[in-house]
């Protein structure tokens, strides 16, 4: 079962509301008191202040008229949600930076949840930030219809879309799943860009996993329940096998793949609707000598969301640059302790200061942060947990063994590969010149996003 589907459970009817409110503080009250939480208005009060007091740091605002406040608290449930539209937006605000909202998502995290909670942040920001879904919550309803809506963006209420039995699609995905059993594959990839529609699949075979690549604009709404995973990559290719390179560095991160797995690519032309292709990977040849027998993507003491995050962040600022500009920049993430040595800062350290939670990469607000950042000289330091310690650092690492680079990398490249052989940890580069995304570790490099970049498929 998918995890927005998980998460929706959280969120029911009674908690989705027209907002009578125009200013923010005043929203947030109205949320709180469908949440029934709390015994007395001080304590109200009390939640309110503390939201305000973090949008002086950072703001709540994600765009699209969309904030989504959030406070964490001693709770019996892991999450509750809320959520309030204001169809004319909040006229009379504590904060210009919600001059625009028209839809206030509040969350109340239990504080038991200690490691899971900016990832839950992450997972709802990435459901308001795409455009199809903003269009499906702001179109003139009723609040029955709006609640349908927002349950179907939530995966709680099933669409009435469902691919016919007998057409092609269905043929071909039992072929698909006849020769993923022949090649003995771990997992089927179903390429989400061919869709225009919700996707069903009425039967699955033991042992392998059906999972959905999408971009991270698409809307999933009610199939998160019906893969056992979901893959996001930035659109920044019209080559399929590019798309699957990155879904399958994806899936080693998070320990949905392993080295030594094949896996059926289930694929189309994007939008046609008409899946027309299968082709079978072996991952050990195709990423060739990237990695040795039974070794894991993942360092020690890197979390799979926090490497997951960082190539995205890295795929989004090859594709869109800063101001109209290519940029180039690199991520090096794992053990402070070891990777400190290797470094000193070019610039005073923006971060410095910063609470650990509002500088964790997993937190959705500090996406646009980082990519403003990445313009300046030096490379961004994370902790394995996603925590930025700096940017603008300089690398000096130097390998005892050669490192093979090829032709047309320059220093940011052999800086990412030596530190990452020295220092026992991850880099990811983006080339200003070619788009490239280059992952390395321990001195060799993989290709997350190659030069088949092309902007029209934005």
């Amino acid at each position: 079962m998918g995890f927005i589907m998980r998460l929706g459970r959280y969120l029911s009817k009674s908690r989705i509301i027209e907002l009578q409110s125009s200013n923010f503080s005043d929203a947030l009250l109205e949320l709180l008191q469908t949440c029934r939480v709390f015994d007395t208005p001080e304590e109200n009060t009390s939640i309110i202040d503390e939201i305000i007091e973090r949008e002086k740091t950072i703001t709540s605002y994600l765009g699209n008229g969309v904030a989504m406040p959030y406070v964490r608290h001693p709770i019996s449930k892991p999450y509750i949600f809320a959520l309030g539209r204001c169809k004319n937006g909040l006229s009379s605000t504590n904060s210009g930076e919600h001059k625009d909202t028209r839809l206030v998502f509040l969350m109340i995290i239990s504080t038991q949840n200690e490691e899971s909670y900016l990832t839950v942040l992450a997972s709802i920001a990435r459901v308001f930030q795409n455009q199809d879904n903003i269009n499906l919550i702001f179109k003139d309803q009723s609040i029955a219809t709006f609640r349908r809506n927002i349950r179907y963006l939530f995966g709680t209420c099933k669409s009435p879309i469902s691919m016919d039995k007998s057409s092609t699609n269905h043929l071909m995905l039992r072929e698909a799943q006849k020769i993923a059993r022949f090649n003995q594959c771990a997992a089927i990839l179903i390429f989400g860009d061919v869709l225009t529609g919700p996707f069903e699949i009425t039967e699955k075979l033991r042992g392998i996993r059906f999972c959905l690549v999408a971009h991270k604009t698409d809307s999933v709404g009610a199939m998160d329940s019906i893969f056992d995973d979901i893959i996001y990559v930035h659109p920044f290719s019209n080559y399929r096998l590019s798309q699957a390179r990155s879904a399958i560095i994806i899936a080693l991160t998070r320990g949905i793949l392993n080295y030594k797995d094949k896996i059926c690519c289930f694929s189309g032309l994007p939008k046609s609707n008409i899946f027309d292709t299968i082709s079978i990977v072996d991952i050990a040849k195709e990423f060739g000598n990237s990695f040795s027998d039974n070794e894991s993507l993942i360092k020690e003491g890197i979390q799979p969301e926090a490497l997951e995050r960082l190539l995205a962040i890295a795929a989004d600022i090859s594709v869109e640059g800063r101001e109209g500009k290519s940029v180039g920049c690199l991520f090096v993430i794992g053990n402070i302790t070891k990777i400190k040595p290797f470094t000193k800062p070019l610039v005073l350290n923006p971060f410095y200061g910063y609470k650990e939670e509002d500088r964790n990469i997993l937190n959705p607000f500090m996406v646009e942060t980082i990519k403003e950042f990445s313009s300046i000289d030096g490379a961004f330091i994370v902790r394995g947990d996603g925590v930025i310690e700096s940017a603008g650092s300089m690398i000096q690492a130097s390998s005892e063994r050669a490192i093979q680079m090829p032709s047309g990398f320059g220093t940011r490249h052999a800086a990412g590969a030596a530190i990452s052989a020295v220092a026992n940890c991850i880099a990811i580069a983006v080339s200003e010149s070619t788009h490239q995304v280059t992952l390395f570790k321990d001195g060799k490099m993989m290709l997350f996003a190659d030069q088949s970049f092309s902007s029209s498929t934005i």
